[in-house]
């Protein structure tokens, strides 16, 4: 694994330029450096401003050579967060439940709980956050030894998929945050600032509520919460508002911030999109009608069956006339077909459509990916 200045030289080396400066960022403040942690936000303001305009790898490679000298071995140890046992619980006067669920989750892991609307994921996000009552089982938070709402709120950050609205302006209420949070004085200005630059809301930082997007009211919430440095962040839903490049950006820095040496911290999210989250999840939970269907390293799992998707421009009959006389089933899926068989493995799946002559516009191999077990 490339070290933290490896890691930035290859992004820059590779024209990752936006990547490579939120790294930057990320390390400066690991060190804990005041004045290195500065020029690391000056050198990300004047790139964000004048991209075109600035020697981004110069200006890194004299930043890094500086964190260098005085850089101590950053190790992130993982450490129990959250165990939870058998949790389930039911709305009175509706016929929704949800069925027993254990997991568990250290600092450093990302757990992304996938699912179709209206099938509990949010509920279960609002157990764990001590949002709601559970009806039966339990949830040990590790680091809170005797457990109320009060002491739950303040190790638990829950970010809801509608955010609620705030009055002034971006940047006052993270300054407001910060000091909620015991950062003040010239801290609490540097600390802001980085927030700014690190989620990339220096241009909306003096735009009030109705001035900004959904998305970007979604990055605020995340900044808002992380200068409380909460054990566990919680997420609904957080991709929902936003395109796919800002959805793979949120996802990867949500990883980063998870396994960064400053504050390591356990995070949870849900999400449709199910391709994007198991990229960067350690784990990843299916949810049907309140039930766990699926976990990633379940040993109970059926790994006897490969299964790819696809999507191509001839019918489902010829398709299915294609393959006859093979040990393959076809079905099809919400504009996908998904091919599955008990003989071939998933690189010989792949190999028998295109020695077909079949016309192939998208493949994947969803063997190991909750993507399954959508109907």
């Amino acid at each position: 694994m490339l070290n933290k200045s490896s890691e930035i030289r290859s992004f820059l080396d590779h024209g990752d330029d936006s990547l490579a400066m939120r790294r930057l960022l990320d390390y400066s403040l690991e060190i804990n450096q005041v004045d290195l942690l500065r020029e690391a936000i000056s050198i990300s303001r004047v790139f964000h401003q004048s991209p075109k305009n600035i020697d981004l790898k110069s200006l890194a490679d004299a930043l890094l050579e500086k964190l260098n000298k005085v850089a101590p071995p950053l190790e992130v140890n993982s450490v129990p967060l959250l165990n939870v046992k058998a949790v389930s619980k039911k709305y009175s006067g509706g016929n929704f439940s949800l069925t027993p669920i254990s997991l568990e989750i250290n600092t450093s892991d990302v757990l992304g709980v996938v699912g179709e609307n209206g099938n509990g994921k949010t509920t279960l996000l609002r157990c764990l956050a001590g949002q709601l009552a559970i009806d039966s089982g339990s949830i040990d938070y590790a680091r809170i030894p005797n457990a109320d709402l009060f002491t739950i709120k303040n190790h638990v950050a829950f970010i809801p998929q509608r955010i609620p609205k705030w009055h002034g302006l971006l940047k006052d209420n993270l300054h407001f945050s910060a000091s909620l949070a015991g950062i003040h004085g010239d801290r609490n200005e540097l600390m802001v600032d980085f927030m700014l630059e690190r989620l990339n809301l220096s241009p909306y930082s003096h735009l009030t509520w109705d001035k900004i997007s959904s998305g970007y009211r979604t990055r605020f919430e995340i900044a808002r919460v992380l200068l409380f440095k909460p054990g566990l962040l919680i997420l609904d839903e957080p991709l929902a508002n936003l395109d796919i490049n800002a959805q793979q950006t949120i996802l990867t820095d949500l990883r980063f911030l998870a396994k960064s040496a400053y504050h390591p911290l356990g995070i949870i999210l849900s999400s449709q999109q199910l391709h994007e989250v198991e990229k960067v999840a350690d784990t990843v939970m299916f949810i049907e009608q309140g039930k766990c269907l699926f976990r990633t390293g379940d040993s109970n799992v059926d790994s006897s069956v490969s299964v790819i998707e696809l999507e191509t421009s001839i019918d489902r009959a010829s398709l299915v006339a294609s393959l006859a006389l093979t040990d393959v089933q076809v079905q099809f899926n919400g504009g996908f077909y998904t091919l599955s068989s008990t003989v071939l493995g998933a690189q010989e799946l792949i190999h028998l459509v295109f020695s077909k002559g079949i016309e192939v516009t998208y493949f994947r191999d969803i063997t190991n990916s909750t993507k399954r077990y959508f109907n």
